[in-house]
């Protein structure tokens, strides 16, 4: 019987690559540069041969996106993302069916394009310089032994205990 028991997507909390619990066990988002990708990209009519021009143009606006850095290096990714324009074309019409935006909503998630989809993907967009900048890492610094004296090095939270003891 499909839908019984087994770990699903999106169950249960998501790591917070924030956490002291994430740095102990080496949960780190991946950075990608919110200038977006500037490189190369596949021409759709590899993928879709049939496109038409809202299609194409779809195609190259996504490729500028901070995204498509990882789906350049994630070749199996190249399709769900031309299937996503796709059904992201035919959303657009007035006339489309819900079943039509759930289907272009559900590739958004997949390839990153929403912030749940993002933090399935395990990605965070920053700033093109908070990797370098000094106040940047300050503050990550802060945040990680902040995290790291919430808890006794085992992951289990400290207590206080009363002065009587």
């Amino acid at each position: 019987m499909a839908g019984h028991g087994g770990a699903r997507n999106r169950s249960g909390p998501t790591a917070s690559p924030t956490s002291a619990r994430s740095d102990a066990r080496d949960v780190r988002a991946k950075k990608l540069p919110v200038g977006g990708y500037d490189g190369d990209f596949p021409p759709l009519s590899q993928l879709l041969p049939d496109a038409v021009d809202r299609e194409g143009a779809v195609w190259a606006d996504l490729w500028r996106t901070p995204q498509a850095g990882q789906w350049i290096k994630e070749e199996w990714r190249h399709r769900t993302v031309a299937m996503y324009v796709r059904w992201l074309v035919r959303a657009e019409d007035p006339e489309a069916t819900a079943a039509t935006i759930t289907a272009a909503q559900r590739l958004a998630d997949q390839i990153g394009m929403t912030p749940a989809g993002l933090r399935e993907n395990g990605w965070l967009i920053v700033a093109d310089d908070s990797t370098t900048h000094p106040e940047q890492q300050q503050k990550h610094e802060a945040a990680k032994s902040r995290g790291a004296a919430r808890t006794n090095g085992g992951g289990r939270r400290m207590r206080s205990v009363p002065d009587g003891g």
